[in-house]
Parts: structure tokens; sequence; C-alpha cells
């Protein structure tokens, strides 16, 4: 068995998933509506600055926190986004899950 082979059978497995196509769907429809898209990477890019954060070990304010909270409440109002942000969190979650498959291989606790 070849480690390279079997890397490139999991990249095909993945595209071939139906969360990958979903998700990939969902994105190529944001990407059509200019001002939703920047709405979403606004929120996305929030999302990962708290999160940076609380791996860093700094503090995060419940204001930063309660600024997510509505910038999100805003965006899932809209159908489209709201499509959107459930199709990449189940991709999310299937890449996790990848991810850590891998992890266990070579001893990563996560």
């Amino acid at each position: 068995m070849n480690v390279y082979d079997e890397a490139h059978h999991l990249e095909q497995a993945i595209k071939e998933s139906e969360e990958y196509k979903q998700y990939s769907l969902a994105k190529e429809k944001i990407s059509g509506n200019p001002e939703l898209e920047g709405m979403l990477k606004d929120y996305q890019q929030k999302q990962l600055a708290v999160q940076s954060r609380q791996l860093m070990g700094e503090e995060v304010t419940s204001d930063m926190l309660q600024q997510i909270q509505n910038l999100y409440q805003i965006i899932a109002k809209d159908p489209l986004a709201a499509q959107y942000l459930q199709c990449e969190m189940r991709f999310a979650l299937m890449m996790q899950d990848v991810y850590k498959i891998l992890g266990d291989v070579i001893g990563i606790d996560r």
C-alpha cells in the first residue's frame, strides 16, 4: 500500500462526499451575491479572531461574543446564508473527524 496513493484516494473521497458537494454548491451560490459574501466573510473573520484569542489564552469579552451572535442572527435570516452556514458546518465536522483519525495515527491528542 502506497501512502501517497491512499492520500489521493482520500482526496477523491472528500470531493465525492455529499458534505463537500453541498458546501461547494452553497459557496458558489454565495459568490454570486457580493453583499452577502462580504457579510459572511466579516462574520468568519470575527469568529476566527475570537477563536485565536481563546487558543492563545487571551480573554474573550462578552461584547465580542455578543457581536458575533448578533451578526450570526442577522446573517441567518437570509435563507441562502443559513444554508451556506449549515453546509459549511457539516463539511467542517466531517473534516474534523478525518483530522482526528489522522491525528490518532501519529499520536496527536485533540
